[in-house]
């Protein structure tokens, strides 16, 4: 649900529980910290889009529970103090004051991109601070914390707290390698490491935290937002278990596992899970990504319903589990989601072999069960799913499936608007003949989370608002629908708050 943006008018094509931004535009999530009971969300914004302005600022919303959020206006904003645009970075709170603004202070290390410099772009990472808990920001003096005019991708800062070795620790995106750099106090830093592939793309957004799995290990996680398109493979967020020494890390395998195997999860950030005493709880955390891509980031019909373009796929509560390759971040819509149910409908077991359509018409929710399929030698299901935002006479509709023959998910938006059209698809065990399967469908986006989450599909759509059927489907064989369960969902805009002062959930 956007924060702030005005209540959506009858033709809205506005996500009923996706965040979205206010109007104008949003790309780039920045990691949220935890301030006060609130999980504060930055991400870059400009005002100016619809004008045709460029240039971003970083915008701010406050939330609870990752799913209602309260916007709360710019926090920096671009080209105000002559080192040119803002682009992405991270935040950390200050507790200890090392960088001298004070205890608790909060500190933005920011990419900024140079016009007026040769060449054209030159990329440095900026400090900004804010003393009043992160509503507002000033620059840390004129100069760069940390430049190299020599490197042309120089961006993106992912900065931790090393309490091991009681540093600041930053890993940032240089093209085909991240750069590792430490510092005693966010501003003087020291390059020690770096990680490099040159087979998946250019790097950005990079992403290291430490978490306990689900049988008690510890492990760190290196992620980055990669495009490996050239190999068949995802332009989402990349990831490896493997060992962290304060200056370098050592992967765990040598290919990275994905977070997001769809086409729409790029630019994803990850923060930690808080108790309600504020304490980190290192077997959660969340996950949040910009629901578009680069090579079609303008094209959405949301800037003719509603003067805006920017939705984020919904917040995932991830959790680290073992497998047979080793531990993979299994992820789930976050738990506060069914709090915002409007209505359910039990549908208990399916039994189909052809098609059923479904005696209901939604636009937006969560659908829910376990598929089992046949297994039998002589009629073997060689395909099972269910076709969401269908048209009625089906010449429109997004397609979710398991090729059982192929041993794949898929995810579908040939046959309905979308910026592009194609199919996603990632590896799936068939062997046991049942898997659990999770979708959800809001007005612009289509999610699927399949193997209690191992593995996740995101694409951005555009039905048309009279497309709103449900069939499931069997191919070859019989499937089993068992416990169907679908949620109507919606974030009411009485939760959402605009206007700054107000009591966020």
């Amino acid at each position: 649900m956007s924060a702030g943006a005005p209540p959506p008018s009858p033709a809205s094509m506005r996500p009923a529980f996706h965040f979205s931004v206010p109007d104008n535009w949003k790309n780039d999530p920045q990691r949220p910290i935890f301030l006060d009971g609130e999980y504060h969300y930055y991400y870059l914004y400009n005002a100016d889009y619809l004008a045709g302005g460029r240039g971003t600022a970083w915008r701010r919303a406050t939330t609870r529970d990752h799913v209602a959020f309260v916007d709360r206006g710019v926090a920096i904003e671009k080209f105000t103090d002559g080192n040119g645009d803002c682009w992405s970075g991270s935040l950390v709170v200050d507790v200890d004051d090392t960088a001298g603004y004070g205890r608790g202070a909060v500190i933005a290390l920011v990419t900024q991109a140079r016009t007026d410099q040769v060449p054209e772009g030159a990329q440095a990472q900026y400090l900004w601070f804010s003393t009043d808990g992160g509503a507002s920001f000033r620059p840390g003096g004129i100069d760069p914390v940390l430049a190299d005019p020599d490197i042309a991708e120089f961006r993106d800062p992912k900065v931790i707290w090393d309490a091991v070795r009681g540093r600041w620790f930053m890993a940032l995106a240089e093209g085909d390698r991240l750069g590792f750099y430490v510092s005693p106090d966010l501003a003087a830093w020291q390059r020690v490491g770096e990680f490099a592939r040159d087979d998946l793309g250019l790097l950005e957004c990079p992403d290291l935290f430490e978490m306990t799995a689900s049988d008690g290990s510890s492990h760190w996680v290196l992620g980055v937002s990669a495009n490996a398109k050239h190999r068949g493979l995802p332009a989402t967020y990349a990831y490896w278990t493997g060992a962290f020494d304060g200056a370098g890390f050592v992967p765990d395998a040598a290919e990275p596992r994905w977070l997001d195997w769809g086409f729409d999860f790029y630019g994803a950030v990850t923060y930690p899970h808080h108790t309600p005493t504020g304490d980190e709880d290192a077997t959660v955390r969340h996950a949040i990504g910009w629901a578009n891509f680069w090579d079609y980031p303008h094209n959405t019909p949301t800037l003719l319903t509603d003067g805006y373009n920017g939705d984020d796929m919904i917040v995932r509560d991830l959790r680290l589990v073992p497998d047979a390759g080793g531990y993979c971040l299994a992820s789930a819509p976050t738990s506060a989601l069914r709090d915002y149910t409007t209505r359910e409908h039990r549908l208990g077991d399916q039994e189909v072999d052809g098609h059923v359509d479904l005696p209901l018409h939604l636009a937006a929710y969560d659908l829910e069960c376990v598929i089992e399929w046949s297994v039998d030698a002589l009629t073997p299901t060689s395909e099972v799913g269910v076709d969401v935002c269908r048209a009625e006479g089906g010449t429109r509709f997004v397609g979710v499936g398991l090729d059982v023959g192929a041993a794949q998910v898929f995810l579908d938006r040939t046959m309905t608007i979308n910026p592009t059209r194609g199919r996603t698809r990632a590896p799936l065990d068939t062997s046991r003949g049942r898997v659990s399967f999770r979708m959800l469908v809001d007005r612009t986006s289509v999610e699927v989370f399949v193997d209690d989450g191992r593995s996740v599909q995101s694409h951005r759509v555009f039905p048309l608002p009279s497309d709103d059927g449900i069939r499931l489907y069997a191919r070859g064989g019989s499937a089993t629908f068992r416990d169907l369960m679908i949620r109507e969902l919606s974030v009411p805009e009485s939760s959402v708050p605009a206007h700054e002062g107000e009591e966020a959930l």
